[in-house]
């Protein structure tokens, strides 16, 4: 007997979530009511609405509440999709807005295939992320530091004459300044202190980064996005942990509207306007690959250390890497010579994703070996199989 299927939106907050009942043999939406934000409440839910002869199909917008929810719901064997919220078709003229309603749309939408659902990390890809983010947002805090410090010098007349900033240099001629008043002398104290422990923060979690990269299931990907100029390491695993699976998208053009690099337009009858690029998608991968297609201004050249990183890749990947120094270098002084560097740059990175697409195509990633398989007896004693080792044949 063919199931019935029911689309449940769910709209989801930190103590609270509404829920949306959307029967497929119906054209109504049933409003359920409101739980409690928890798994317990979750799983109450999933007992009251399931039913032999129906199908529960679960859908929420992607928001501060993570990937919970989905891997518990798919742990249980339960369809669950996540949508972004930028993505819901939505009525101009509607003003009215609240968790009831929107639950109820989506779990409408969801019935008619109008929502497009968002790729959900697994746990060990989402904590590289999480440890990727943090270092950035290290940097950020670091460079905000020095800019209060320096603007703290600018205002008191401080000048410094050097060409370049943060050197030894520098360091010394900061060393060597005496503030007008002691109340002052205590602020330039805090902003060096601050400035030393931002830097400290940094330099720890690029090695937590880089101790990150061996053992992770990418870790063949990431060496072969490394034969690209100018991208290295942290460039890498940031385009990666931010995306997962690139091959997952059916062409290039698909992967640069995801990274937000594809430039706005506006055309309407004989009218054709292009504006500057979308910058909807990820913003992390798009800054990095801004950084990298920066080295393509440079003539085609493989350095040593480019060398190196090339050793054990196979010979189709290393001819994508020098086919993207040569058209990407040839590209980069074309546009120069016409538009604003600005402008050139942005062109380039938008094709550097073409060559990464097509390089992490032909690289799989890592198979893992299946995790042992724990069995806790009724004293408490917890035992792990290793599912490749044979057991002892019994006497």
């Amino acid at each position: 007997m063919k199931k019935i299927v029911h689309y449940i939106g769910l709209d989801v907050h930190k103590d609270s979530i509404a829920v949306a009942i959307a029967p497929q043999n119906s054209t109504e939406v049933r409003r359920y009511g409101i739980i409690g934000g928890t798994l317990q409440a979750v799983d109450n839910l999933l007992k009251r609405l399931a039913k032999p002869n129906l199908e529960l199909r679960f859908v929420y917008e992607a928001g501060p509440c993570g990937f919970v929810l989905c891997r518990h719901l798919r742990s249980k064997g339960i369809h669950c999709d996540l949508v972004c919220p930028s993505l819901i078709p939505k009525k101009a003229s509607d003003r009215v807005k609240t968790d009831r309603r929107d639950a109820d749309q989506l779990a409408r939408l969801y019935r008619a295939s109008e929502l497009t659902p968002i790729h959900v990390p697994d746990q060990e890809d989402e904590a590289i992320r999480d440890l990727i983010r943090a270092r950035t947002a290290a940097v950020c805090d670091q460079r905000r530091a020095r800019n209060r410090l320096k603007g703290f010098l600018l205002r008191l007349g401080f000048r410094y004459t050097g060409k370049t900033s943060w050197n030894d240099a520098h360091k010394r001629y900061l060393s060597g300044l005496l503030m007008p008043r002691p109340a002052q002398q205590i602020v330039f104290q805090e902003f060096i202190h601050a400035i030393n422990d931002a830097a400290e923060r940094v330099a720890r979690l690029n090695t937590a980064v880089v101790d990150a990269l061996p053992g992770w299931k990418w870790e063949p990907v990431v060496h072969a996005l490394m034969t690209l100029r100018g991208m290295q390491e942290l460039s890498a695993m940031t385009v990666i942990a931010e995306v997962g699976d690139l091959s997952r998208f059916e062409n290039p053009r698909s992967l640069m509207h995801f990274f937000g690099l594809t430039p706005s337009e506006h055309t309407s009858a004989n009218k054709r306007v292009q504006g500057p690029i979308t910058k909807c998608g990820n913003p992390h991968c798009r800054r990095v690959l801004t950084e990298a297609a920066w080295h393509y201004r440079l003539k085609p050249l493989v350095s040593e250390a480019m060398q190196k990183r090339q050793e054990h890749q196979t010979k189709e990947v290393r001819m994508l890497a020098w086919k993207a120094q040569e058209r990407l270098h040839k590209r980069f002084k074309h546009l120069a010579a016409h538009k604003k560097s600005v402008v050139a740059l942005t062109a380039i990175a938008r094709e550097l994703v073409g060559f990464v697409w097509a390089i992490a195509c032909k690289v799989k990633p890592a198979q893992k070996p299946p995790a042992p398989e724990v069995i806790r007896t009724c004293q408490g004693k917890v035992y792990r199989l290793n599912p490749q080792k044979k057991m002892p044949k019994t006497q």
